[in-house]
């Protein structure tokens, strides 16, 4: 009796389904207590990597919960790549969409902060642009300006203080977190993604530059949600962060 592949790896996802018939060891034995090992052995070290990939969700809610977690994640998203750095791509969204998690609105976007951090740290490298070539160009030009990012570069806007959070948990004796919504940038200046929170309207502005829009249209994204945003926190936080890679002027 052949066996599909999708029934082999529904079987090895789930502990509670039984080892596919026609299974066999080395020996023509049927594989069932071997295939227990063998699925033991993938759920707990895919479970291992949940907890590495999401020490901060992972510590929020203890390890009982977590591999609890891992275990019902994998049986509704076995891993798509052989890469273990991929695993995990849905958690976020499962996260939020867990009825028993409602109360912890927070995770998910949490959680979307430890994936983009973890994106970043294997994402491509990138040569930045020269600070200079930018601190040359006149104000009324650079209006027409579009920018091209590094690929570890991203922007991540919550309702919740995700910043503050992450910090709270993984640096001594940092500051309770505030009940604010806070929007974060995340780069990689060398080899460690960093995050840094936003103050309002940056992420406009950002999101808008990374979309293609000139410097002026994310100008009017950032001013709409503040009247009085000004470009020079954030632009600090490109330049210093490696992320700015190219600048495109008109004609």
């Amino acid at each position: 009796m052949s066996i599909t592949q999708s029934e082999f790896r529904a079987a090895l996802t789930d502990a509670r389904l039984p080892a596919p018939e026609g299974l066999h060891d080395g020996a023509a034995r049927p594989a069932g207590r071997r295939f227990d090992v063998y699925r033991n052995n993938v759920a707990v070290s895919l479970t291992e990597a949940l907890h590495e990939g999401f020490p901060v969700i992972a510590r929020l809610l203890g390890k009982t919960n977590m591999d609890g977690l891992a275990g019902l994640f994998l049986r509704a998203h076995p891993p798509k790549s052989p890469l273990m750095m991929h695993y995990g791509e849905g958690f976020p969204e499962f996260l939020g969409e867990l009825e028993q998690l409602a109360h912890l609105g927070y995770l998910a976007d949490v959680a979307r902060l430890e994936l983009a951090l973890r994106r970043a740290y294997h994402a491509a490298d990138a040569a930045p642009i020269d600070p200079a070539r930018l601190g040359a160009i006149p104000p009324g030009d650079l209006l027409d300006a579009r920018l091209g990012f590094a690929p570890a570069a991203a922007v991540l806007r919550s309702p919740w203080p995700v910043f503050d959070i992450w910090r709270f948990n993984t640096e001594p004796g940092a500051p309770k977190p505030r009940a604010v919504a806070q929007d974060v940038l995340i780069t990689r200046p060398d080899f460690d993604p960093a995050p840094h929170p936003l103050l309002p309207g940056a992420a406009a502005w950002i999101a808008a530059l990374m979309a293609g829009e000139t410097w002026s249209a994310a100008d009017d994204a950032a001013r709409a949600e503040a009247p009085d945003f000004e470009p020079t926190a954030p632009l600090t936080l490109l330049v210093q962060g490696g992320a700015i890679t190219h600048l495109t002027l008109k004609g």
